[in-house]
């Protein structure tokens, strides 16, 4: 996976991000910047999740991305 498309285009990809997970604040979406990690860090405040489950959650909405 090239999570650079993610990072490089992180204006865009941020109200794909905020579709996805709504719970995610624009503070949030500016802290993240594009890390992949930090998504995921946040993701799982937000939502209570277990990493393996953001992780696989995030793959499978990076999955359906069309570049």
């Amino acid at each position: 996976m090239d999570w650079n498309r993610v990072e490089g285009n992180w204006k865009q990809v941020k109200g794909q991000i905020k579709e996805q997970w709504g719970k995610l604040t624009d503070d949030d979406l500016d802290v993240i910047n594009g890390q992949r990690d930090q998504l995921e860090g946040k993701i799982q405040e937000r939502y209570g999740l277990e990493k393996d489950r953001v992780r696989q959650d995030v793959d499978d909405w990076y999955g359906r991305q069309t570049w």
